[in-house]
């Protein structure tokens, strides 16, 4: 089926997630009725999504339209961008998955993971590759971010040529290999018809400094310490974890892995030689105790916080095998991801009730870098690809918003871009690019093994639940007789505390009775509508009395047929 937005010719393109988010990352383009999907990420929840352990995107377009998907095309490893693919793999049909390096790897794990899914065919991919679809060629500019593989798309169709430059940062001394700005001075040169980029630090106007920097740094830190060295970082960040081994390898340390995503990380990077140490670097949690301090580092999960995490863990004194100590140094190669501040700050202060020295990034020591671009990469790449059409991406609505004034910086024309919400579609042609209108999108919960069975009602049941508490009243009753059988009895959870509030109870539960009795006089019972009758009469009685809320559940025993 047709894109009925779009007219004859033209191109469209949006997102089902990454607009005014960080995160869940996953963008369309339909091409001559061919859809080509780029990325499948997902988001990690704030605190006011209680007990959501991810958000994924809402892929009902995919769904209807699952006949005309060519194939899913990752630009890199991070959970943002592939995190969610065994859910679309649950809901939608996808013919191949067009990955390249560390992320067939990670895809793969995901596999091992979800076994319940038919996974279909990864292709892997490499710079220099070209595949051909239906007058559409794909192609892959290498960039460089804080994971290795991270490759821009490049789609050139008989419009014109259309470049995704995937997350990225300029960094002229990169650990990896560098970016191919000769590829992005040709497609510049050649015409680039529009160009969607990543805003993530489009308002952060100072210098990202080099990973080789960062690495130089951490070593410094490693010859002035004398104790055990913990050391917490991304999982996913294979360059920083390869410095760590290094500057260990060089102090003469052992390192040992805790956390179940960094044990992952390294096996994989060392399957792909993003990871070297010399044998017998790596030990296991059990052999820790039979080194000094000094010829130790663990290398941790939990730099953001996570309460279940091998560092958070490790400060709450709850880990199996690691306790921390006096004299111990626990260093942060990580900045904290907006949200993440609060749970952070507590693992830090426990650490310090622990007598163990902290070192966090700061002006004293470079132990992080940002794997995004800010105000200077973002006009580099403007100046290097040179597109007539602009479409800001991978950002909250700020961030595209001064994306957009970078690109009109670098000459873009102000109405030859577009700053867009998820499910709002661009029609791109030779002619300029337009609102088209939007297709369904949205957000879908993960809760535990449930997936979209929570939505917003539910969500705010329990953010009710935890700031106002429940109150519940039973109610036993002869519809028959129409008449009440007991007085009625209170439960309260989180809202009063019922020994030593009696008198309140008392009331309370009167008040529920006289209602009860009023309902049962008339001619036809309905429970239903008792229940809310309940509801009603007790929601204000108990805010006149306690200015609060609780989540009222009347509970109506019948017992005619007793």
């Amino acid at each position: 089926m047709k894109n009925p937005l779009l007219n004859p010719g033209e191109i469209g393109i949006f997102a089902l997630g990454g607009l005014g988010e960080v995160g869940k990352n996953m963008y369309i383009y339909e091409i001559e009725d061919q859809i080509f999907i780029v990325d499948s990420g997902i988001l990690f929840p704030d605190e006011h999504l209680l007990g959501i352990d991810y958000v994924i995107p809402d892929y009902t377009y995919l769904i209807e339209n699952q006949e005309r998907i060519v194939g899913l095309f990752i630009t890199h490893g991070h959970e943002d961008h592939i995190g969610s693919i065994p859910y679309l793999l649950r809901q939608v049909e996808i013919p191949k998955i067009y990955a390249s390096g560390i992320a067939v790897d990670l895809i793969e794990y995901k596999f091992m993971e979800h076994k319940d899914i038919k996974a279909p065919h990864i292709e892997e991919y490499k710079s220099h590759y070209k595949y051909n679809f239906k007058n559409v060629e794909v192609s892959f500019i290498r960039m460089t971010h804080s994971i290795p593989d991270m490759f821009g798309i490049v789609f050139k169709t008989s419009m014109g040529t259309l470049f995704h430059t995937g997350d990225f940062k300029i960094d002229f001394t990169p650990v990896g290999p560098p970016t191919e700005f000769d590829k992005l001075a040709k497609i510049g040169s050649e015409g680039v018809l529009c160009m969607l980029s990543d805003s993530t630090n489009a308002e952060r106007d100072e210098l990202i400094i080099s990973d080789s920097k960062v690495g130089k740094s951490i070593h410094e830190l490693f010859t002035r310490m004398t104790g055990r060295i913990i050391i917490a970082t991304f999982a996913s960040n294979m360059y920083r974890i390869q410095q760590i081994i290094e500057a260990a390898v060089l102090n003469k340390r052992k390192v040992a892995v805790f956390g179940r995503s960094m044990e992952r990380a390294i096996e994989a990077g060392m399957q792909t030689g993003y990871i070297k140490a010399p044998k017998d670097t790596i030990i296991t949690g059990d052999q820790v105790n039979r080194y000094k301090p000094e010829q130790i580092c663990l290398l941790v999960t939990g730099s953001q916080g996570e309460p279940l995490a091998a560092l958070s863990r490790i400060a709450n004194g709850t880990h199996r095998q690691v306790q921390a100590m006096a004299g111990d140094t626990v260093i942060f190669s990580s900045s904290p991801i907006p949200g993440n501040q609060e749970g952070v700050n507590r693992t830090i202060n426990k650490l310090f009730r622990l007598d163990v020295n902290v070192i966090t990034h700061g002006p004293l020591a470079d132990t992080h870098t940002s794997g995004h671009g800010a105000q200077n990469d973002l006009k580099m790449v403007l100046s290097l690809v040179r597109p007539r059409l602009f479409i800001p991406v991978h950002g909250e609505h700020r961030m595209l918003k001064e994306h957009k004034k970078l690109a009109i910086e670098c000459g873009v024309q102000p109405n030859n871009i577009l700053v867009m919400d998820n499910g709002d579609v661009a029609a791109v042609s030779k002619e300029g690019i337009r609102y088209a209108g939007k297709v369904t999108s949205g957000e879908v919960y993960i809760d535990g093994t449930g997936i979209g069975d929570i939505g917003s009602a539910v969500i705010k049941e329990r953010k009710l639940l935890s700031e106002e508490g429940l109150f519940s009243v039973v109610l036993s009753i002869d519809s028959q007789a129409k008449k009440l059988v007991n007085d009625p009895t209170v439960i309260s959870r989180g809202f009063i505390y019922m020994k030593g509030n009696e008198e309140l109870t008392k009331q309370l539960a009167n008040e529920a009775k006289k209602i009860c009795e009023k309902e049962l006089n008339v001619k036809l019972i309905n429970e239903q509508h008792m229940k809310q009758a309940v509801i009603d009469h007790l929601s204000e009685k108990i805010y006149d009395i306690t200015q609060r809320r609780p989540l009222i559940i009347p509970i109506i025993i019948d017992l005619k047929n007793a």
